[in-house]
């Protein structure tokens, strides 16, 4: 959505996937051991095994579009898909970057980025980039100096969110076709992405039971609709990427858009660009059992970022946020969490916390990573057009 309080700024981290024909089938899948389906610093195809990384690299680098997952917050995993970037970038120097964490109204502030004409913090500025993202600056500032260094073009994915809360309202067949920012029809959700979603849904405390009562909810097909969106919007700026010139287009997006190709390499094989591949990294804490031969065409094994290798206590209010003008909408409240406790609701708008405004989803997640076990932070709330005082308590220890 990007940080420690679970905010994912509307649940934007979601799916994907089938290898290409282009790679090789598999005789034996990969043990399922944790210490060994995925080695530490190596590359595994989930229905094959592991691969070395130049045979790997040279590879994907012959395709149309390669898609890097992440987990937004995870340095490790940034550090991971630079590595990676740099290693197409060895086969492929005519690559072009298409990142996730950009609307389109920004591409004039990348183009100077890119052309060495503005600091660090004029682009930092010119992108919005508190209010449109939110996760440290840093987390992806080696990548996109990465790009300036070597004059890679950065082409921005993503779309406004006024659109997104409006399809999420609305629906996406209600939004006038010259109001969806030349976003064209996504191709339909598979039945296994529906159901991925519908349990996303259920998950972030909207109300519905049984996975085929939620899916017929209104509600979630529109939520469905916000997802899908999406993923057709960053297909679509990385198939534009790869037809101007026929460069190597590389995609910079969260894991969930790609996981099991539901989501943004759906799409692809849609607008006809079926030479798609989804590399993953694979975090050493994650159970092997995610290894299934669909996930992805190949991950490479990281360690856990440190901060997330079960901290003995972390601030978590428990909600998705999205920013809106005045204040942060809250998009989901989740069940059991510290928000519901306090009586928080999906479509509030959060004004201030411990008496600052908060505007900025990256401001709220500061405010909130600084509480101490036990402590109650004041939100300033307006709902139905009322303002109201609401008290989050967070547990001790």
């Amino acid at each position: 959505m990007r940080g420690s309080i679970a905010v994912a700024a509307t649940a934007a981290t979601l799916l994907a996937g089938f290898a290409p024909m282009t790679w090789a089938q598999a005789a034996e899948p990969p043990p399922a051991s944790s210490a060994t389906c995925v080695p530490q610093a190596g590359w595994v195809e989930p229905s094959k095994g592991t691969v070395p990384g130049p045979q790997l690299l040279q590879r994907a680098a012959g395709s149309a579009v390669v898609m890097l997952g992440e987990r937004h917050d995870s340095a490790e995993q940034h550090r991971w898909q630079l590595q990676t970037l740099a290693g197409l970038h060895a086969y492929r120097p005519d690559l072009v970057i298409g990142m996730e964490m950009f609307p389109r109204r920004v591409q004039p502030a990348l183009d100077r980025w890119i052309a060495g004409e503005t600091t660090e913090r004029q682009f930092l500025e010119e992108t919005d980039w508190r209010t449109v993202w939110g996760y440290d600056s840093q987390l992806y500032m080696p990548i996109l100096h990465f790009a300036r260094m070597n004059r890679i073009p950065v082409t921005a994915l993503n779309v406004e969110r006024a659109l997104t809360s409006r399809v999420g309202k609305e629906g996406w067949t209600q939004v006038p076709a010259d109001q969806r920012e030349g976003i064209g029809d996504p191709a339909a959700a598979s039945e296994a992405y529906t159901d991925f979603l519908a349990d996303i849904y259920a998950a972030h405390g909207r109300p519905g039971g049984a996975t085929a009562e939620v899916k017929e909810d209104p509600a979630f097909q529109r939520f469905r609709d916000v997802q899908v969106l999406w993923d057709r919007a960053f297909a679509e700026g990385l198939a534009a990427a790869h037809r101007k010139a026929g460069s190597l287009a590389v995609g910079i997006i969260g894991g969930g858009h790609l996981e099991n190709r539901h989501g943004v390499p759906h799409q692809l094989n849609a607008l006809g660009l079926q030479d798609n591949v989804v590399l993953l990294p694979w975090a050493a804490n994650r159970p092997c059992a995610d290894l299934t031969p669909a996930l992805a065409d190949a991950v490479f094994g990281v360690s856990a970022d440190p901060e997330t290798e079960e901290p003995s206590w972390r601030p978590r209010l428990g909600v998705s946020l999205a920013p809106q003008e005045g204040g942060i909408r809250i998009e989901s409240v989740a069940n059991d969490s510290v928000a519901s406790a306090a009586g928080l609701q999906t479509g509030d708008i959060i004004l201030a916390a411990a008496g600052t405004p908060t505007s900025e989803v990256g401001k709220l997640v500061e405010i909130v990573s600084r509480q101490a076990p036990g402590t109650w932070l004041p939100l300033s709330v307006r709902r139905e057009g009322a303002t109201r005082e609401v008290v989050a308590k967070f547990p001790g220890l």
